[in-house]
C-alpha cells in the first residue's frame, strides 16, 4: 500500500514522524470514510476535527474558509434588548424618506443613490439602536465610517429624530445657498454631523484601521483614555477591490485591534454588475480576512432558511450554496419559483426531494427576501459577537440584496446603482410592503411626500431614548471649545536667526532640529506626533529613537542589535514616534487620525509626517484631499525635495511637481522655504494659526506642506522685518548693493526670485551677473508661489464685489521697474502661478520633464536651472529690453558651454 501521506509532499515531510504506523491508520480511516460515505462526509469530518483542535488550543493553521452559512446558528442568537416591532417601523420610515429625498431631488438633475441604503438599512438601524456609542457619554464615543452611498438613509434618520427638517432634505445635493446637504459624508460641508469622509472608496477602511490604532496610541501614551471607543467601518463588497481597503489588514490583526469592526455589506453588486460574477465574494473575503488574522462572522441567511437547513440531512444544500456563483444568486432574486426549482434544486437528487417539501411561496421567501443582513436578530447577533471577541479585529460579512424593498424594478438589477428615482406606483407598492400610514392623497401634484410619525410619536420617543442611553445622537462630530495651546518658547524658533556661519546645514536637518526642541517643550511637547515611513535615518531622525521611543503596543520584547549604541532602536508601549514601515498610505492614515483628534477626541495633537517628497502628493494626494475634507491640522513635510537635489536617485525619486498638486488642495498651505530661519517662521505661524490664537476670520482648519532639502548649504542670518513676507510668500533677501557685489551706478538691473534650494543658484548667478556682465541683480526668496497666487485670486474676487484690494505680489514688487526672473527646482508651472499678477516683465526657469540620475551640478545644467543658465536667461531678458547687447547672450552661452 502506498503511504497516503507520502503522495502529497508538503511542509509536513520536513517534520519527524515518530509513529508512521499511526499516521497511516489515520489516513486509511479517512480513505474508508470517503469510500463508504463519500468525499463530502470525509471533508466534513476533517473540518470538524480541525475546528475541535483549534478550540482545544492546538497550534494548527486556521481554516481560511468555512461553509456558505451563518457563523452564528439560530439557536445561539441572543435575544434583542429592545422592541423589534418598533425598530421595524422606524426602519420603514427611514427607507421611505431616503428614497423620497433622492427621488424629489432627481427633478433638479442632482442625482443620488437609493439602492445601497435599501440593502444596508438594518445594518445601520441595529447599530444605532443598540451599539453605537454617542459623544455625550463618557469618553469620545464610537467612530462611525459610514458607507458613502448610504448617506440618504443617515439623513432620513436625522430627519426622524429632529436633527434635520423637510427643508434640509429638499436641499440634498444643493449646497450653494449654504443650507443644503452634501451628497456623501463630507465633514467640511456638514461638520456637525459627519466625522469621516468615506466615498473615495478604499480610504474608509484604511483610515478606520489607523483610527482604531491611533485610539490605542492615545490611551497608551496617557493622552486620553479612549479604550471604550469602538471603530465601526461600513463598507461595500465592491469597495474591497480597492488596494487601500485591504492594505492594513495585517497591521490590525498584528496589533490586536479588537476595538475595530468592519461591516461589509455583501449585496454582491458593484456599480456596473456583480462583484464576483463567476465566484463568491463572501468566501474570498473570508479567506482574505482569516488569513490576515481577523475574526470573521458571516451573516448570510435569514430565518426563513432555518427550515431548509433542517431538511438538509445530507449536506447537499450547503454544497450547492457553496458552488453557486454570485451572479446566479443575483439571478435567483429576479426569477420565479419554477426557475429556482429547476436551476438550484434540480442539480442534485437530494435537493430535488427537498424542493418537493417546499411551497413556491417558501422558495420565494428564501431566495427573494431572507438574507442575514435584512434581519435584525441576525445583525444583532453578529454585532454582539464582534464586541465580545477579544484579541483581534472582527469583520462581519452580511449578505443583503441591493435595492431591497424598492420593488422588482430595483432589487438585484445591474443598473440599480444608477437608478435615481421611483415612480409613484413603485412608492405605493413600497408603502404597502412597509405598512406605512401614507395615503394616496398625500401625493400632492404627483410629488412623493416625506413621512414622519410625529415628533411625539412612540417611534421618535423610542429612537431618542435609545440614543440617549447610548450617549447621544450618532453620527455626530463635536466642535470642542478648546483653549488655544500655549506657544512654545521663542528660543526654539530664533535658534536659526544668526545663521550657521561657515557650517553647512540642510533644511531637512534644520526642521528635525526644530522638532527636537519643540518636542522637549513641557507643555505641548507630548502632543507632537512624529510620523515617518521607515526613512527616519534618511532624514536624520534616529536620535529621536531612544528619547521618544517608537510606538508599539507590545513594547520591546527583544534586545535590539544596537542596544549598546547611543541612538539605539527603542520600541515602547508609550512611544511617541509612529514609524509605519514602507507605507505612505498608512502613514497618511495615521496623520489624518492625529490631525483630527482635536474633534474626534477633544485632544489637539500636532502631527508632522516627514517623507520623500516624491512619494507624498504623487502617491497619496487622495488622502490629502480626505485630510482637508476631515478638517485635519498638522504639518506635512516633503523631505529630500526638488528635482535636482537627490544625487544619483533618478527619475522616480526626483520630485519636480508636488507643489503643483498641493496647490489644488484648498486646505493645504504650501511652502518651499530656502533657509532654516524660514522653516522656523513658517512652523511658528502654523502652530499659532492651527492650535493657538488664530486671527479673526482666519481659517484654522488647514494643514501645512513644507518642502525641505537634503543639500547642506551655509545658512544665512535672518534679515530684519521679513516675517510677514515669509508667511505671505515673498520678501527681498538682498539687493546687489547689500550683497556686496560691485556694479556701476547705472547698471542694468533684474529681480531674481528663487524658492527652496534654487535660492542658492540665484545667489551665485547674482555674483556672476555683477562680476562678469556688469548687471545688478536683487534676490528675492519666494517661500510660497501658491500662497501668492491665492492672495491674488482673493483680490480678484474682491474686485468683483466692488472692493479695492491689491495683491501682495504687486505690493511687494511695487516701485520695481526692472524685469523679473523666477527660478525653481520644480517645473515652471510652479513659479508661473503668479505670472498674470506681476506687472513687470516676467519669465521663469524650472525643472520640467522627467528626473535623471547624475550629480546635482549635472542635473541642474541638464534642466537649465544652474547659476550659469540663470545668467544667460537674465541677459536674454535684459537684451529684449535693449538694456544689454544681444551679443552678450551668445557670448554667455559660449562661455558657459550651454
Amino acid at each position: 500500500m502506498i503511504d497516503p501521506v507520502a503522495k502529497f509532499p508538503s511542509e509536513l515531510d520536513q517534520l519527524p514522524d515518530r509513529d508512521t504506523e499511526e499516521t497511516a491508520e489515520w489516513a486509511a480511516s479517512l480513505d474508508a470514510v470517503a469510500k463508504a460515505a463519500g468525499p463530502h462526509r470525509a471533508a466534513y469530518l476533517m473540518r470538524r476535527t480541525l475546528q475541535h483542535a483549534e478550540g482545544a488550543g492546538l497550534a494548527l493553521p486556521k481554516l481560511l474558509e468555512t461553509d456558505y452559512v451563518n457563523t452564528i446558528p439560530s439557536s445561539a442568537e441572543p435575544v434583542i434588548d429592545g422592541d423589534e416591532e418598533m425598530e421595524r417601523r422606524i426602519t420603514a420610515w427611514n427607507r421611505w424618506n431616503a428614497a423620497a429625498m433622492v427621488t424629489r431631488g432627481s427633478k433638479y438633475g442632482v442625482g443620488g443613490h437609493i439602492a445601497t441604503f435599501a440593502s444596508a438599512a438594518w445594518l445601520y438601524e441595529t447599530g444605532f439602536n443598540h451599539f453605537f456609542r454617542g459623544k455625550e457619554g463618557d469618553g469620545s464615543g464610537d467612530q462611525l465610517y459610514i458607507q458613502g452611498h448610504a448617506s440618504p438613509g443617515i439623513y432620513a434618520r436625522a430627519f426622524l429624530d429632529g436633527r434635520l427638517t423637510e427643508a434640509h432634505l429638499d436641499k440634498f445635493r444643493q449646497e450653494s445657498a449654504g443650507d443644503g446637504l452634501p451628497s456623501y459624508p463630507h465633514p467640511r460641508r456638514l461638520p456637525w454631523l459627519w466625522e469621516f469622509p468615506t466615498v473615495s472608496m478604499g480610504l474608509g477602511p484604511l483610515s478606520a484601521i489607523y483610527q482604531a490604532r491611533f485610539n490605542r496610541y492615545l490611551t497608551n501614551r496617557n493622552i486620553k483614555d479612549v479604550s471604550n471607543s469602538h471603530v465601526w467601518a461600513f463598507l461595500g463588497d465592491g469597495e474591497m477591490d480597492e488596494p487601500e481597503s485591504t492594505a492594513a489588514l495585517a497591521l490590525a490583526a498584528r496589533e490586536g485591534l479588537d476595538n475595530l469592526t468592519f461591516v461589509i455589506n455583501c449585496n454582491l453588486q458593484r456599480l456596473d454588475g456583480p462583484v464576483r460574477a463567476n465566484f463568491k465574494i463572501v468566501q474570498e473575503l473570508e479567506a482574505q480576512f482569516r488569513g490576515a488574522g481577523w475574526n470573521v462572522v458571516k451573516s448570510l441567511w435569514g430565518g426563513a432558511w432555518d427550515e431548509l437547513f433542517q431538511l438538509d440531512t445530507t449536506g447537499a444544500l450547503v454544497r450547492r450554496l457553496r458552488e453557486v456563483p454570485d451572479a446566479q444568486v443575483q439571478t435567483y432574486q429576479t426569477r420565479d419559483a419554477a426557475y429556482i426549482r429547476e436551476d438550484f434544486f434540480g442539480k442534485d437528487p437530494a435537493l430535488v426531494e427537498m424542493a418537493k417539501l417546499l411551497s413556491d411561496d417558501k422558495i420565494l421567501e428564501c431566495f427573494h427576501l431572507s438574507r442575514g443582513g435584512h434581519e435584525p436578530r441576525k445583525v444583532y447577533a453578529a454585532y454582539k459577537a464582534a464586541l465580545s471577541h477579544k484579541g483581534a479585529p472582527t469583520v462581519i460579512l452580511a449578505q443583503t440584496v441591493k435595492g431591497f424593498t424598492l420593488g422588482e424594478g430595483f432589487a438585484s438589477k445591474n443598473a440599480n446603482h444608477q437608478m435615481k428615482k421611483l415612480t409613484n406606483d413603485e412608492f405605493n407598492n413600497m408603502r404597502d410592503l412597509l405598512e406605512l400610514p401614507i395615503s394616496d392623497a398625500q401625493f400632492v401634484d404627483g410629488v412623493v411626500p416625506y413621512g414622519h410619525p410625529g415628533a411625539d410619536s412612540p417611534e421618535v420617543r423610542y429612537l431618542q431614548e435609545r440614543r440617549a442611553a447610548l450617549g447621544g445622537p450618532a453620527p455626530a462630530r463635536r466642535s470642542h471649545a478648546l483653549a488655544p495651546l500655549p506657544a512654545p518658547a521663542d528660543k526654539s524658533f530664533t535658534a536659526f536667526d544668526k545663521g550657521s556661519g561657515s557650517q553647512s546645514m540642510a533644511t531637512t536637518m534644520a526642521f528635525v532640529r526644530l522638532m527636537k526642541d519643540l518636542i522637549r517643550d513641557k507643555t505641548t511637547g507630548k502632543r507632537w506626533v512624529p510620523i515617518v515611513p521607515d526613512e527616519a535615518r534618511t532624514f536624520g531622525m534616529e536620535s529621536l529613537f531612544p528619547s521618544l521611543g517608537i510606538y508599539s503596543p507590545k513594547g520591546q520584547t527583544y534586545e535590539p542589535v544596537d542596544r549598546d549604541q547611543l541612538m539605539y532602536y527603542r520600541e515602547a508601549t508609550d512611544g511617541q514616534i509612529l514609524n509605519e514601515g514602507i507605507t505612505e498610505a498608512g502613514s497618511m492614515a495615521d496623520f489624518i487620525a492625529a490631525a483630527s483628534a482635536y474633534a474626534t477626541h477633544g485632544e489637539p495633537m500636532i502631527p508632522f509626517y516627514i517623507f520623500y517628497s516624491m512619494f507624498g502628493w504623487q502617491r497619496t494626494a487622495d488622502q490629502m484631499w480626505q485630510l482637508g475634507d476631515q478638517l485635519g491640522r498638522g504639518f506635512l513635510v516633503g523631505a529630500t525635495a526638488g528635482r535636482t537635489t537627490l544625487t544619483g536617485e533618478g527619475l522616480q525619486h526626483a520630485d519636480g511637481h508636488s507643489p503643483v498638486i498641493a496647490a489644488t488642495n484648498p486646505a493645504a498651505l504650501s511652502y518651499d522655504p530656502a533657509f532654516a530661519y524660514e522653516v522656523a517662521v513658517i512652523v511658528k505661524d502654523g502652530l499659532r494659526r492651527m492650535y493657538g490664537e488664530a486671527a479673526p476670520g482666519e481659517d484654522r482648519d488647514v494643514f501645512y506642506y513644507l518642502t525641505v532639502y537634503n543639500e547642506p548649504m551655509p545658512q544665512p542670518a535672518k534679515p530684519a522685518g521679513i516675517d510677514e513676507g515669509i508667511i505671505k510668500g515673498l520678501y527681498r533677501f538682498n539687493t546687489a548693493e547689500s550683497a556686496g557685489v560691485t556694479v556701476p551706478g547705472n547698471a542694468p538691473r533684474i529681480q531674481l526670485l528663487g524658492s527652496g534650494t534654487a535660492i542658492h543658484w540665484t545667489l551665485e548667478a547674482q555674483k556672476l551677473l555683477a562680476e562678469e556682465w556688469g548687471v545688478a541683480a536683487d534676490v528675492w526668496s519666494a517661500t510660497s508661489w501658491t500662497e501668492l497666487r491665492r492672495d491674488a485670486l482673493e483680490a480678484d474676487a474682491a474686485l468683483l464685489r466692488g472692493e479695492e484690494r491689491t495683491p501682495f505680489i504687486r505690493t511687494a514688487l511695487e516701485g520695481v521697474d526692472s524685469p523679473v526672473l523666477a527660478v525653481s527646482d520644480y517645473m515652471r508651472q510652479v513659479p508661473d502661478q503668479i505670472a498674470q499678477w506681476v506687472e513687470q516683465d516676467y519669465s521663469s526657469l524650472g525643472a520640467d520633464g522627467f528626473g535623471l540620475s547624475d550629480t546635482r551640478e549635472a542635473a541642474r545644467r541638464h534642466f537649465g536651472v544652474d547659476a550659469q543658465s540663470i545668467v544667460v536667461a537674465a541677459l536674454a531678458q535684459l537684451a529684449k529690453r535693449g538694456e544689454v547687447p544681444v551679443t552678450a547672450v551668445k557670448e554667455a552661452r559660449e562661455r558657459y558651454g550651454l
